[in-house]
């Protein structure tokens, strides 16, 4: 883990890094049915799931993935009965990856997907009760255009996308719970936080990945 004063730009933070992966993971999946990496594997979507059964989301509940990439997180979310689903990325290819993987599976009935760009130009017709991240806050951070700015603008679209008391919940493995509820904290308050693996060094525990549940303040 590092704090925000860390931070190198990366090409993990440029548009032109994940066109072209998800160019070859179209590819892939066209040639070879291969639904690519899944971040934070298995586990991260599982835990995502378990919290909202455990807290008895309703299946109804309208949800937005931002940054959905292949997909597989709104095909885990469908097939465990939950039925108002948006996955949105800035990547046509990851899209249309999504979308192919979503009729395979035959869940499209309850995901719509579209192209765009989060911070720039999302504009939801109706406010969402929930929002799930799984590494595209961390993408956001490493932007060389101007990571600080591109953080707060995110933290500005989420607050304009999500209804009052609206749920964010966001896997994580560049920022700890305490630097989430920093960047967060202004619109969100601590609600949640899900159990990660632990692993040891040193004679000291910790997390390589963070999820936290925050909520939208009221007046927000």
């Amino acid at each position: 883990m590092t704090n925000e004063e860390e931070f190198s730009p990366s090409a993990l933070g440029t548009k032109e890094h994940w066109d072209a992966v998800y160019s070859r993971e179209l590819s892939s999946f066209k040639e070879y049915g291969d639904e690519g990496e899944i971040w934070f594997g298995e586990g991260s979507m599982a835990r995502v799931i378990r919290w909202l059964n455990a807290h008895k989301v309703p299946q109804t509940a309208s949800i937005l993935d931002i940054g959905t990439g292949n997909g597989m997180l709104l095909v885990e979310l469908a097939n465990s009965g939950y039925c108002n689903l948006t996955g949105i990325d800035y990547c046509s290819d990851a899209v249309q990856l999504a979308k192919s993987i979503c009729e395979k599976e035959g869940v499209s009935q309850n995901v719509h997907l579209q192209v765009t760009d989060f911070l720039e130009d999302f504009h939801p017709s109706k406010l969402f009760d929930i929002c799930l991240d799984k590494g595209t806050f961390d993408a956001v951070s490493l932007d060389p255009t101007g990571a600080t700015e591109k953080r707060e603008q995110y933290v500005q679209s989420l607050s304009r996308a999500l209804k009052p008391q609206g749920l964010f919940i966001i896997t994580s493995c560049n920022w700890t719970k305490e630097e989430l509820l920093r960047q967060f904290g202004g619109e969100f308050e601590f609600k949640d936080e899900l159990p990660t693996p632990t692993f040891s060094f040193g004679g000291k525990a910790g997390h390589s990945v963070t999820a936290v549940v925050l909520e939208k303040r009221s007046s927000s």
